[in-house]
């Protein structure tokens, strides 16, 4: 299996010919377009193959990782995305959703809710949905993602959580996980009163997600940029950070380049189980 890093949480995954995206973002600047007279900064990101994919893998419906746009572009037609279960909330419990859910649907894309634990096969990949915890109370879900004996996991930007283990014990060993580490803090105005809490992984957190996985490999996502002033704090450097605290634990951390590409090789047998 190959990755590609597309920027921020977007991940294209290939073998065999057939490809796979997940959270792509082709348009930074809508994340947050309701602020835009304030500073803030946005990731680089760059487009995965076009027309291709047989599926998008959707971790949650917050903007930055439900991009229709991106998403319509690296689809093959008919190709569905796989997404979370729907929140029961309304407004303005599910506001956090209003954007990505309304271009989705503005796009006509075929939508598949998932709930956690469920797989589904696509062409000559397996995918499962796997327990997250959103940190603003939205639905969402890490994916896991097998192919030619090579597994990675994809975990959005939950938080830390207890499933790591029957994650590991189910699914490993796990050759690669993509892990949040900005450890952002918000103030948005439909979460009052505001947490001084992070709503995603911190780099220490990350690195022992990783590690109680059993990952061979971390690559750290959702990192560098979306700093705006008095709604989204990100931790200041949280790469290098999280780079220090997954050798800490020894976990090797792979630090990719915009449009990197990675080829990914099955676990020696030697190996097998030992995330177990």
């Amino acid at each position: 299996m190959r990755w590609t890093w597309l920027g921020w949480a977007g991940v294209e995954l290939e073998h065999e010919g057939a490809t796979l995206v997940i959270d792509p973002l082709g348009d930074p600047e809508a994340v947050f377009a309701f602020a835009a007279e304030l500073d803030h900064d946005v990731p680089q990101v760059v487009p995965a193959a076009a027309r291709t994919a047989l599926a998008g893998l959707v971790t949650h419906l917050h903007r930055d990782h439900a991009d229709a746009a991106a998403l319509a572009a690296a689809l093959r037609p008919g190709a569905p995305v796989l997404e979370p279960p729907a929140s029961a909330g309304a407004a303005p419990e599910i506001l956090g959703l209003a954007q990505a859910d309304a271009e989705l649907s503005a796009h006509g894309l075929t939508r598949q809710r998932v709930e956690p634990w469920e797989a589904a096969r696509l062409g000559p990949f397996t995918v499962t949905a796997l327990p997250a915890t959103d940190g603003l109370g939205d639905p969402q879900v890490s994916w896991l993602v097998e192919a030619g004996g090579v597994r990675i996991v994809h975990l959005g930007d939950t938080l830390f959580h207890g499933a790591w283990w029957p994650i590991a014990l189910r699914h490993g060993p796990i050759d690669a996980a993509f892990v949040a580490v900005n450890g952002a803090t918000v103030r948005f105005p439909h979460r009052r009163p505001a947490s001084p809490l992070p709503i995603t992984m911190d780099p220490d957190q990350a690195a022992v997600a990783a590690a109680m996985l059993g990952a061979r490999t971390a690559v750290p996502i959702h990192a560098e940029g979306y700093r705006v002033d008095g709604l989204y704090a990100p931790l200041p450097e949280p790469t290098a950070a999280f780079v220090r605290a997954a050798a800490a634990r020894g976990v090797e951390a792979h630090v990719p380049t915009l449009g990197e590409r990675v080829e990914l090789a099955p676990q020696p047998v030697a190996d097998a189980g030992r995330a177990a």
